[in-house]
């Protein structure tokens, strides 16, 4: 009993440690004409993945940008939805990420991106381990790659919902404002109709009463 718990503490230290140090993700609203930036102090040699996708806004595209210690363009996208750029640091220092909504003149953006640095820790950090790993252990193991696995899935399918919200939003207020549109239109001709069969018979009576006089 006191193994599985101790091993259970390590898959939770685990989890914990991947959040706090690895996990780089922000949603954030871009106004138009807005170009916001993103700063990482990343060591030479390290993997590093930048994802990134446009949850509401207009065409739900957006300009995006990364530049090493040096200013040097590692990758450079626009207008684009969503993307993934892995890289491996050349150098080492801060390197920057922007993402820009410059070309739209009045929709603002809500953006969301996953800057992973680094590779995930290990689940059993042993340096001077030469066992092979337990039957609990393995299981450990196979839990944390697939807990890892349901947050990523997690994540997608949270943003791929706000996206259809936004977008069912959006078409419920065109509906709308159409159906709005419509009965103004169907007002307006009816009162016309009414005014143009009144204008026959007023004309039709003046003319009688000419004849008769």
């Amino acid at each position: 009993m006191y193994g599985f718990s101790r091993v259970l503490l390590q898959v939770l230290s685990a989890q914990l440690l991947c959040v706090l140090v690895l996990g780089s993700e922000l949603t954030f609203e871009l106004p138009d004409n807005a170009k916001q930036c993103f700063y990482e102090d990343i060591i030479i040699g390290t993997k590093c993945t930048l994802e990134f996708q446009v949850v509401t806004g207009g065409h739900y595209d957006v300009d995006c940008r990364l530049e090493d210690p040096e200013s040097i363009t590692l990758y450079k996208e626009m207008k684009k939805q969503y993307d993934s750029f892995t890289f491996t640091a050349a150098k080492n220092g801060t390197y920057r990420f922007c993402f820009s909504n410059e070309f739209s003149t009045f929709t603002h953006k809500t953006v969301y991106f996953d800057f992973q640095v680094g590779d995930d820790p290990p689940l059993f950090p042993n340096e001077n381990r030469v066992t092979a790993l337990t039957q609990m252990e393995s299981a450990c193991v196979s839990i944390h790659e697939a807990l890892k696995s349901v947050i990523d899935y997690q994540t997608h399918f949270r943003l791929r919902e706000a996206q259809g919200r936004s977008r069912a939003e959006d078409l419920n207020t065109r509906v709308a404002f159409w159906s709005i549109g419509e009965a103004i239109i169907l007002l307006v001709v009816s009162i016309s109709q009414v005014v143009l069969l009144r204008s026959f018979f007023s004309d039709r009576k003046t003319t009688t009463t000419r004849v008769g006089s």
